[in-house]
């Protein structure tokens, strides 16, 4: 009796298996097409934030909820400008500026002014011997437009991003700069909130306090 309800068992399992891992497989494509995903950093644009080939997962459920927030680091579909040659590009950046804001180049002393209020970066790239990279490499003076982000790479100089492109707007008013140097936020794709491989720089990636000092922008 027993070696047969044994056998019963194993029959079942074995019927029940490939149902177990249909419903396996299409959990793990709804997690990744709705909730999380991971993506690797291909380029040096957010070092030493971000390593080449650091992964890091992305909360792809906030900004169904909510905007994205100053100081956060976002994943989003490149704009058709920014693109190389790749159709539907991901980048990654930090958020500088949301809609409403009002993004200055420089203070006195060569810090980024967000609604009058100057904001210490300290997470900008750092050379091996100590030289700093420059905040921009040209002053400015813009207000982000609405359902728009200004995003920047933390390793300035090595960043294609809202500055670079407004630079480079072909553009002859300042709303056409604009539109070609900020982001859609519909398309973000959401949150990076972590770097979970090498392992030893497994870390979370919260918004810098520096940011708590921003005041939201006037009338918003």
């Amino acid at each position: 009796m027993i070696d047969e309800q044994t056998e019963k068992r194993k029959g079942s399992f074995w019927r029940e298996l490939p149902i177990l891992l249909g419903v396996a497989i299409l959990v793990a494509v709804l997690v990744r097409a709705f909730v999380l995903q991971t993506f690797y950093i291909p380029s040096p644009s957010m070092e030493h934030t971000l390593n080449v080939w650091d992964r890091v997962l992305v909360n792809k459920l906030v900004y169904d909820f909510r905007d994205p927030r100053r100081g956060e680091i976002v994943v989003f579909k490149a704009p058709s400008e920014w693109q190389s040659g790749t159709e539907g590009e991901d980048f990654i950046k930090r958020v500088i500026g949301t809609p409403g804001d009002n993004v200055v180049c420089c203070d006195s002393e060569q810090r980024l002014v967000i609604n009058g209020v100057s904001l210490d970066e300290s997470y900008i790239y750092t050379e091996d011997d100590g030289t700093r990279n420059q905040v921009a490499d040209q002053n400015f003076d813009i207000t982000v437009p609405a359902g728009r982000i200004w995003v920047m790479g933390d390793h300035r100089e090595a960043s294609g991003d809202s500055l670079e492109h407004y630079e480079q707007s072909s553009a002859t008013d300042e709303a056409g700069k604009l539109a070609d140097a900020t982001v859609p936020i519909e398309s973000v794709v959401g949150r990076a909130f972590t770097i979970f491989w090498p392992a030893n720089r497994a870390t979370w990636l919260s918004v810098p306090d520096e940011y708590e000092t921003i005041p939201n922008a006037s009338g918003q």
